[in-house]
């Protein structure tokens, strides 16, 4: 099927971490209209969901995987369906789900991955440009694969990734043809040289565990990233919400923020030159604070032009170390927390939202009032409902360390206790 390469391959070499991908950026949607921002509708963004059923094959090892599978012409009829999301053990491929703790699942000889049990699963499947987003730069974002993959659009390589818990996003602009069928193919690695450092206690399962999107951004310009912090003043009384927006190209950039009843509390508008930044330092007299106990959001957001909008909920908070103990706005707080691990008995880390949803909502009635992650990222709608439920949320190694490699420091500590390295 296939032979060993002359050189070591990317998924088992240290001087490969990516291969085109796009630096990392704050985990935002583009929406056309402020309204439809305010609403935070994902439906009506610039965003294509290419989640569902692909064709799928599974090799006991990469090099035993069908060669030339990414091209169109390539006949998968007797491969099998997949759901993406989803995990391959659980869909009855392959060996396991297998759980270890102290050993580790495979021969240990750091930083070498396995040549030959190393289970490569090849996915494939085909989508069409649609009509909102014919006109833009298109990136292809991975939220979660497990363990490392390259991924091919029309036959040609657009890149690689590995670091399972962490989104992946490449531009495939110059690959796709808009108006007509276009073959995305993805060899997903059991295991690579990240292994070793994304080792736990915890199910070993592999494959495209969460979401895969297309989405648009403006071709001249864009948002890039951007970056929030709240800081109080002495008294905790009045603060100041700090916004540095990152821009591709030039235009205004206009920052608007909104109470919980959606009543604008604040207004402001820079200019963005080209390939530029803009900071924002807007006064906000006696907010809402935000705690686990009062989890008040307010709602921030940024345009660029008359047709992109972003927006982010913010909570008003200021983490400290002062007399030996944390505190926020100024007052001690009491850490109830529990581990986490994104598990569902069913589907495993592919956990519904609804699910995720009710599982905070129980801690919640148990008075948990904390989350420790487990070792690695979770999915970002846990973010979103921990801002809104009240959670504290914190990591613990050896994710400081891969979250420190893959600079994730950069997206916005928003509204909670979300460490940063």
């Amino acid at each position: 099927m296939g032979s060993f390469p002359e050189d070591r391959p990317d998924w088992s070499n240290l001087s490969v971490l990516h291969r085109n991908t796009l630096p990392p950026r704050a985990n935002f949607k583009i929406f056309n209209s402020e309204n439809e921002a305010l609403a935070r509708d994902e439906s009506k963004a610039r965003v294509h969901s290419l989640a569902g059923t692909w064709k799928f094959h599974l090799a006991n090892s990469p090099f035993e995987a069908p060669q030339g599978f990414e091209v169109a012409d390539f006949d998968k009829s007797q491969w099998s369906d997949m759901p993406v999301p989803s995990m391959w053990q659980l869909q009855g491929f392959g060996k396991g789900p297998v759980y270890t703790n102290v050993a580790f699942p495979i021969y240990v000889d750091p930083p070498h991955a396995p040549f030959d049990d190393n289970e490569c699963g090849s996915y494939v499947t085909s989508f069409t440009v649609p009509k909102h987003l014919e006109n833009d730069q298109l990136r292809l974002r991975f939220e979660g694969v497990d363990s490392a993959y390259h991924v091919w659009v029309n036959g040609k390589q657009v890149g690689y990734s590995q670091g399972s818990r962490n989104p992946a996003e490449f531009d495939i602009t110059e690959y796709v043809q808009r108006g007509e069928e276009n073959v995305l193919a993805v060899r997903v690695y059991q295991y690579c040289d990240a292994t070793y450092i994304e080792d736990q206690d915890q199910w070993r399962m592999s494959g495209i565990f969460r979401d895969v999107f297309l989405l648009g951004f403006p071709k001249a310009t864009h948002f890039q990233d951007f970056s929030v912090q709240t800081l109080f003043d002495k008294a905790y009384e009045n603060a100041t919400l700090e916004v540095q927006v990152d821009v591709q190209g030039q235009g205004d950039v206009s920052l608007k923020l909104f109470d919980a009843e959606q009543k604008q509390v604040a207004t402001e508008t820079q200019t963005a030159k080209d390939a530029g930044a803009v900071k924002f330092s807007v006064p906000v007299s006696t907010p809402h604070k935000w705690t686990a106990e009062t989890p008040y959001l307010y709602q921030l957001v940024l345009s660029l032009g008359d047709n992109q909008f972003v927006t982010h909920r913010v909570g008003f908070r200021q983490v400290e170390l002062k007399d030996g103990l944390i505190k926020v706005n100024g007052q001690r707080i009491v850490i109830k927390g529990a581990n986490r691990h994104e598990h569902h008995p069913v589907h495993g880390r592919t956990v519904p939202y609804e699910f995720m949803k009710q599982d905070l909502l129980l801690m919640k009635t148990h008075n948990i009032n904390a989350i420790r992650s487990c070792h690695q990222p979770s999915d970002p709608r846990l973010y979103d409902l921990a801002d809104e439920m009240g959670f504290w949320v914190m990591v613990s190694l050896p994710s400081v360390f891969f979250l420190e490699h893959r600079r994730l420091r950069k997206t916005p500590t928003i509204a909670m206790n979300k460490l940063k390295y």
